[in-house]
């Protein structure tokens, strides 16, 4: 369930995306507002996902500072 959350999020985003593409107002500025609202969501999505993913999947295993001295270096000398 994890995993899938990104593409239901994404599935939506796509949707609003849409929406929002039809139903921008009719006029000189069509295009800069069909451009404005579907670069909004897609930054906005990119960020969400990446920020979701990095925490998810981190790259660098997080380190306990509340251990004492001698118990990290002993599981360091292990691994």
């Amino acid at each position: 369930m994890a995993g899938s959350i990104i593409f239901i999020v994404g599935f939506i985003t796509a949707g609003v995306a849409a929406a929002g593409y039809m139903l921008s107002p009719k006029g000189p500025n069509q295009v800069l507002y069909r451009t404005m609202i579907l670069m909004t969501l897609a930054c906005m999505y990119l960020m969400w996902a990446i920020t979701y993913l990095a925490q998810l999947h981190p790259l660098i295993m997080p380190r306990r500072s509340d251990l004492k001295p001698e118990h990290f270096q002993q599981h360091s000398m292990d691994g």
